[in-house]
């Protein structure tokens, strides 16, 4: 049977046709998988789980359909829904993992991630996800009233796209240095994840060892799906 990894469909009220691809894809492919792997940005962005919207509400009825046919759906946090807790991991049936997470992946340990904290270059980015994982920050932001907690995401959008454009892109790709940081401290020969919608695989030489980097693609425009069948890796 077929592991799929998915990520990076920033899923929102604006772009419905992309809902309804995630839908369709749930119901006529992962349905018929081993497991589903969503590494990150379900969501284009997530208040907090008391203002899931219509979206969210599909997300989930679909999601619990694939776990009544038995496929088990794992979530790593995205930088756009990190704020995704358990009630909403309850009500759309998926398990929550930490980020990173080692997986066994037909017999062999892979690392999966959203990605995100191998952009080291990015300081600016960097100094706000350690901010904004602590505990304080999410109480306080959680404490606000729903409209206040909206208005916040949308100026954070518009300002993560001011930003985008403005910084060359090696800043938001990840860093070398950081990628075989992270392989050598997590003792693993495959890296999975997402964040950078740069769809790739990457092969790298680790102290003589052949290594690879597989880099998800986004739902912006279709959808991208990595699929792994025993020794058959397909990135589509």
């Amino acid at each position: 049977m077929t592991t799929l990894f998915i990520s990076d469909l920033h899923l929102d009220a604006s772009r419905p046709h992309i809902t309804r691809l995630f839908v369709g894809f749930v119901r006529t492919q992962a349905i018929a998988a081993k497991a589903l792997y969503i590494l990150g940005d379900l969501f284009e962005t997530w208040i907090g789980d008391d203002g899931a919207d219509e979206t969210a509400d599909q997300v989930a009825t679909a999601l619990t359909e694939l776990h009544a046919h038995g496929v088990p759906c794992f979530f790593i946090h995205g930088n756009r829904d990190f704020l995704l807790g358990d009630a909403y991991a309850r009500q759309a049936r998926m398990t929550l993992l930490p980020d990173p997470s080692v997986i066994d992946l037909e017999g062999e340990r892979v690392l999966i991630m959203h990605g995100d904290t191998l952009c080291t270059d990015d300081a600016p980015y960097q100094a706000f996800r350690a901010q904004s994982r602590t505990p304080p920050w999410q109480r306080a932001f959680l404490s606000k009233s729903l409209p206040e907690r909206q208005a916040f995401a949308e100026q954070a959008r518009a300002e993560s796209r001011r930003y985008t454009q403005s910084v060359a892109d090696a800043m938001t790709d990840v860093n070398a240095e950081a990628v075989l940081a992270t392989m050598r401290a997590y003792d693993v020969r495959r890296l999975i994840h997402g964040h950078t919608h740069r769809p790739a695989v990457h092969r790298i030489d680790l102290h003589g060892t052949t290594t690879e980097r597989i880099v998800l693609g986004d739902w912006y425009a279709h959808s991208s799906v990595l699929r792994v069948t025993g020794n058959s890796i397909q990135l589509v």
